[in-house]
C-alpha cells in the first residue's frame, strides 16, 4: 500500500514498520502525477521485482525525479505528468 503525500507511506503485510520515502516535493501536487507513480510500480513489479520492493523503489524514484526537476526549474515550478514521465527515463 502506497500512501502518496508528503513523505509517502509505503506499507505491506508482513512488514513489521511501514517505510517513509524521503524524496519528492510539492511539484508533484498536479493532475495525474498518482497515475504516473502507479504504473511506475506495476512496471517494477512486472519485471520480477516483489511488492514492497516494487513500491519503495518506484515512489523513491518518483520523488527523486520531482527534486531533480525542482532543482532546475526554480521552488515554484508545477510538474507535469507528462514531463515527469520525461524525468523517470
Amino acid at each position: 500500500m502506497v500512501l502518496k503525500g508528503s513523505g509517502s507511506v509505503i506499507a505491506s503485510p508482513g512488514d513489521d514498520t511501514p517505510w517513509i520515502n524521503g524524496s519528492g516535493n510539492a511539484a508533484l501536487a498536479t493532475a495525474g502525477t498518482g497515475d504516473v507513480l502507479a504504473g511506475w510500480i506495476g512496471g517494477w513489479w512486472s519485471q520480477g521485482l516483489g511488492a514492497a520492493d516494487a513500491a519503495r523503489l518506484g515512489v523513491h524514484s518518483h520523488g527523486a525525479a520531482a527534486d531533480r526537476w525542482r532543482a532546475a526549474h526554480g521552488a515554484n515550478a508545477a510538474l507535469a505528468a507528462s514531463e515527469l514521465i520525461a524525468q523517470l527515463r
